[in-house]
C-alpha cells in the first residue's frame, strides 16, 4: 500500500521499502483502523502521503476550529483527477521492469491500492512530449489514417495497464497539430505551411479533420480503449510549440459546427468536446478574450461543446468563475500545468502550497469538475524530450535516468493524488464553511456512496488542530503546518 509508507523516509530521490515501514515513535497514537481514513503530505516530506485513522468524537464539540459541511449545498459533479500520459512518459515507464512498472501504476490510479487517479490526457498524435513529430494521417487519402509506432509500442500498452488496474478510467485526447498537408500559412492566401509548428487549419480540409477525429476514437476503441472527451485543439493561441496550430475562437467555431460535432453524433459517438484548453489570460489577444463565450454565443455550435478547458501558464484562476457566471450551463476541466526550473518545480516545500492552492483546489472551488497535470512521468534529465518543446519542465515524478528505479514525487503527484483518494468519480463538491484562517484553504465532496470527503490545506508555519463536522459526527485531527491533508468518512 502506498499510503503506509515514509514517515521516516526523507529522502526523495530513492523510492523506499515501504513493506518494512512500521510506525515510528511520533506516531503513538497509530491506529490501523477508524472511522475516518486520512492522508497527510508535509512540504517537508516528514509525512509522505501517510495513512491515518480517527475515530469519531464522543464528546460535545466546542471548538471553535470547526468546519462544518454542508450536503443540501451542491456544486459541479466531479469526473476525476490525473496527469497526462503524453509518449514521454509512456517511453520512460516501458524502460521500468515489469514488476517495478506494475508496483508504481498500481499506486497511482488503483482505487483499491491506491491514490485512484482517475482521469487522464492523451495526444491525438504527437504532442511537444512525443519521441517524435507525426500524426495518425500523414499522407492524403483515408486509407492512409494508421495509428504509429510511438501509439501502438508505448502509449497503447500503458494505456492497457492503467485500464487493468482501473477499468473506469476517464481518458480526454488532444491534438498539437492535424496532419501538415491540412495546414495553410494564413485564411487569407491559404498557401500549403509545410511545418508541424504553427500555421492554420485549411477550411477546405474541415471534412477531413473531423473524419481524423473519428477515425482515431475508433480505432483506439478497437484497442479496448474508450475517449471519454477531446479537446479541439491544444493551446490554440500558442504557435510556438514543437507541434502546434493556431485557430481562433472563429475558426473553432465552425470546425466544430460544420464537421466535428455532426461527424461525431453521425458516428454515434458520445465523446465529450471541449472548447478551448489555454491560458486563463487567452495570451493577452484582445480578439481572443472570452474564448469559449464567443464559440457558445452561436447555438448550433454551442450545442456540441460540454464545456471548456483551461491551463495555467498565463492569467487568473478567477477567470473560471466569470466564465461560469456567463454559462453556467456549460462545463469546466482544468487539462494542463507544469512544474520546471521557472518556478522551483522540485521544491515540495514551495510547491505543494502553491500547486495546491492555485491548481488543485483552486480550480475545484471555481467550478472545475476534473483537474489534470501535464506529464506523470519525466526522467531525471527532463525527458524524453524535443528542440522546441520544453527543455526544461519536470514531471508529476521523475524517474533516474541512470537506473529506471529511483522516483522522486514532485508537488503534481501529490495534489492530484490527495484529490483522487477521496473525491471519486461523480462525487459532488458541497458547502462548507465555519473555521477560517489565513492560510487555510478546503472543498468538501460528498461521494456516489454517500461518504464525505474533505481536502485541506494548511499553508501556515504552525500545526492546526482542525475540528470537522457533517450535522452527525465530528473529529479533531493536528493538521501540520505546511501539509495537505485528506479525510474521508461514512455518514
Amino acid at each position: 500500500m502506498i499510503y503506509t509508507f515514509l514517515l521516516s523516509c526523507l529522502i526523495a530521490t530513492t523510492s523506499c521499502n515501504r513493506d518494512s515501514y512500521t510506525p515510528s515513535p511520533v506516531d503513538e497514537d497509530f491506529k490501523t483502523s477508524g472511522d475516518v481514513t486520512i492522508y497527510t503530505t508535509t512540504g517537508s516530506r516528514s509525512m509522505d502521503f501517510g495513512k491515518r485513522f480517527v475515530d469519531f468524537s464522543s464528546k460535545f464539540n466546542m471548538s471553535p476550529n470547526t468546519i462544518t459541511i454542508d450536503p443540501n449545498t451542491k456544486f459541479q459533479t466531479m469526473d476525476g483527477f490525473g496527469a497526462a500520459i503524453t509518449g514521454s512518459t509512456c517511453y520512460n515507464l516501458m524502460q521500468m521492469s515489469a514488476e517495478d512498472r506494475t508496483k508504481f501504476l498500481v499506486e497511482t490510479f488503483s482505487d483499491k491500492d491506491g491514490m485512484g487517479m482517475s482521469y487522464i490526457r492523451i495526444a491525438i498524435g504527437c504532442s511537444d512530449f512525443s519521441l517524435s513529430e507525426y500524426t495518425c494521417w500523414d499522407t492524403p487519402g483515408k486509407e492512409n489514417f494508421a495509428l504509429q509506432s510511438e501509439e501502438t509500442q508505448y502509449v497503447i500498452p500503458i494505456l492497457k495497464e492503467i485500464l487493468a488496474i482501473n477499468p473506469d478510467i476517464k481518458i480526454m485526447g488532444s491534438p498539437w497539430t492535424p496532419p501538415k498537408w491540412m495546414k495553410v500559412n494564413n485564411l487569407t492566401d491559404l498557401q500549403p505551411f509545410d511545418s508541424w509548428t504553427d500555421g492554420q487549419l485549411n477550411p477546405q480540409y474541415y471534412q477531413d479533420y473531423g473524419w481524423y477525429f473519428v477515425k482515431w476514437i475508433q480505432a483506439l476503441k478497437q484497442e479496448g480503449i474508450d475517449i471519454y472527451s477531446i479537446t479541439v485543439q491544444n493551446e490554440p493561441l500558442n504557435r510556438q510549440n514543437s507541434a502546434s496550430m493556431f485557430m481562433s475562437w472563429q475558426e473553432q467555431q465552425a470546425f466544430v459546427k460544420q464537421s466535428l460535432g455532426p461527424q461525431l453524433k453521425a458516428a454515434n459517438l458520445d465523446t465529450k468536446i471541449y472548447a478551448f484548453d489555454h491560458n486563463y489570460n487567452y495570451d493577452d489577444m484582445e480578439d481572443q478574450m472570452d474564448y469559449p463565450i464567443k464559440i457558445y454565443n452561436d447555438e448550433e455550435a454551442a450545442a456540441f461543446f460540454a464545456g471548456a478547458a483551461y491551463h495555467n501558464y498565463g492569467g487568473n484562476k478567477a477567470e473560471l468563475l466569470d466564465i461560469r457566471n456567463q454559462r453556467p450551463d456549460k462545463e469546466l476541466v482544468f487539462t494542463e500545468t507544469s512544474i520546471g526550473e521557472w518556478n522551483d518545480g522540485r521544491n515540495l516545500a514551495t510547491r505543494l502550497m502553491e500547486d495546491m492552492r492555485e491548481v488543485a483546489l483552486g480550480t475545484v472551488n471555481n467550478w472545475c469538475k476534473g483537474v489534470i497535470v501535464w506529464n506523470l512521468m519525466l526522467d531525471t534529465e527532463k525527458g524524453p524530450n524535443r528542440d522546441g518543446g520544453c527543455q526544461t519542465c519536470y514531471g508529476a515524478v521523475d524517474i533516474n535516468k541512470a537506473n529506471y528505479k529511483g522516483i522522486t514525487r514532485n508537488s503534481h503527484y501529490y495534489i492530484v493524488g490527495h484529490l483522487s483518494s477521496v473525491v471519486k468519480p461523480g462525487a459532488t463538491r458541497i458547502g462548507a464553511s465555519g473555521y477560517a484562517a489565513s492560510g487555510l484553504t478546503y472543498s468538501a465532496f460528498q461521494n456516489t456512496d454517500g461518504t464525505y470527503a474533505v481536502v485541506l490545506m494548511n499553508d501556515s508555519n504552525d500545526n492546526r488542530k482542525i475540528t470537522l463536522a457533517d450535522g452527525t459526527n465530528h473529529f479533531s485531527y493536528d493538521v501540520p503546518g505546511k501539509s495537505v491533508v485528506s479525510y474521508r468518512w461514512a455518514n
